[in-house]
């Protein structure tokens, strides 16, 4: 899942970029979002504006951990409570909130967009290549089985994945938790489009017009097949035309002249409202929640920064909510989707967020920021060694909680030496690049 942040970073999706060190500090410091001073009882004494969201992307990447876990440590367990709890949509609901209120943040503080996309590759690059070098190394040695791609060629599997949008273009994820980069890569795109068109303060607009769009596609019976615009002209060509438009709507955007930005903004907008739309491999109404929710985290945003009224985050908030779990209750149960599942996985996300905007002037505990912290980490590591596991040790029909906790064990300290000595080189590296390009 995740993802990106999932950004699965700022998404799935980490702190930004403006959070993180200018260098990169021994392993035993503390970790670059916590606060410099801590009291004995282990909380900050300054807390940050943003620990609050490094707090529930703690919370949701450990959950989104549980959820891929259970498969093979909790399998009795699991069968229990997926009916009625949708552990993999609570996290990413929850990461995609963040995301959505971190996101246009940071495109706004820098008000730049070639910077801005510069900070977006350095964020979930470096890491992303790390994890996926790491899986087909353990495929090769015969430690971890990689997915089969159904036929296609090596140059279309390695093009999508390039873009993120590997999800939007159907071609199977590599792994799993990266089908919520593609959306994030969606949003950003998104993002990108309404600030060079100077609408970016629309953010509650845009995402009532999501939601009551999710739920019309399922009150009028739309229903299309998955990946509609791959079954129609070809896996191998969409790929080829999304890489290419995606190319040219990032190089316009970022160009010096007025024109060149508009038209490559919106080139990239309608590139992933187009591909969310119509080939998503989740229904129709699913994608264009995932893409409200996003806008809905950046209408909270814009009431906590003054820049709109509180009246109007929450009556979007409303109605972001009614749409969604409308729509999903009349979508009804299927082979692979519990309605009241994913409505209460929706709906706890929601109120996880809000508990998090109501303590976000309270100390947060160092454990939950530094968990934060690693969260993008979490999010992409877990699955190479569950792969790993899968291969080893196998599954188990039966629950062993010992070997969960055992997993969880083995998975948190490597993902501090990932971030340690991926991440946070990559993001310093980032903003070097940065300062560089930023035009005059």
């Amino acid at each position: 899942m995740i993802g990106v942040r999932l950004n699965i970073g700022e998404a799935l999706n980490v702190k930004m970029s403006m959070e993180a060190p200018h260098r990169v500090e021994p392993a035993l410091r503390r970790l670059p979002s916590a606060p410099s001073r801590l009291p004995a009882s282990g909380a900050s004494a300054r807390p940050s504006r943003l620990d609050w969201l490094d707090a529930l992307r703690g919370i949701a990447a450990l959950v989104v951990v549980f959820d891929h876990s259970s498969y093979a440590f909790m399998a009795e367990f699991r069968r229990e409570l997926m009916p009625e709890f949708n552990t993999s949509r609570y996290g990413i609901m929850v990461f995609f909130l963040v995301s959505g209120y971190i996101i246009p943040a940071s495109l706004e503080r820098r008000g730049c967009v070639r910077t801005f996309w510069v900070g977006r590759l350095f964020r979930i690059y470096p890491l992303w290549g790390a994890v996926v070098t790491a899986v087909l190394a353990a495929g090769l040695l015969g430690f971890a089985e990689i997915r089969d791609f159904g036929g296609q060629s090596v140059a279309t599997v390695a093009v999508a994945h390039v873009t993120s949008l590997q999800e939007l273009l159907g071609t199977p994820n590599l792994l799993l938790v990266l089908w919520t980069l593609s959306y994030e890569m969606a949003f950003y795109l998104l993002v990108v489009a309404l600030f060079s068109v100077r609408l970016h303060q629309r953010s509650a607009m845009v995402a009532i017009t999501l939601a009551v769009l999710a739920a019309g596609s399922v009150a009028v019976g739309t229903v299309l097949p998955v990946s509609a615009l791959s079954g129609a002209i070809g896996t191998g060509p969409l790929v080829a035309v999304a890489a290419i438009t995606m190319v040219v709507a990032i190089y316009c955007a970022s160009a010096r002249s007025p024109a060149l930005r508009v038209f490559g903004a919106m080139l990239g907008g309608a590139l992933a409202l187009a591909l969310v739309a119509f080939n998503g491999t989740v229904p129709v109404w699913e994608g264009l929640v995932i893409l409200a929710v996003m806008f809905l985290g950046t209408a909270v945003y814009r009431a906590e920064s003054g820049q709109s009224a509180w009246g109007h985050a929450a009556c979007t908030a409303a109605v972001v909510v009614a749409c969604a779990v409308g729509a999903a209750y009349y979508y009804g149960d299927g082979a692979h989707f519990t309605r009241r599942a994913w409505i209460v996985a929706f709906l706890l996300a929601v109120l996880t967020f809000g508990v998090g905007l109501a303590l976000r002037r309270r100390r947060i505990p160092r454990l939950l920021t530094g968990l934060g912290t690693i969260s993008y980490s979490v999010y992409l590591v877990h699955p190479v060694l569950l792969a790993v596991t899968d291969g080893t040790i196998g599954r188990w029909r039966q629950d062993k909680p010992l070997l969960e906790l055992a997993f969880y064990a083995v998975l948190l300290p490597l993902c501090v030496l990932t971030y340690w000595y991926i991440e946070a080189p990559g993001q310093a590296w980032g903003r070097k690049v940065a300062r560089r390009v930023q035009p005059p």
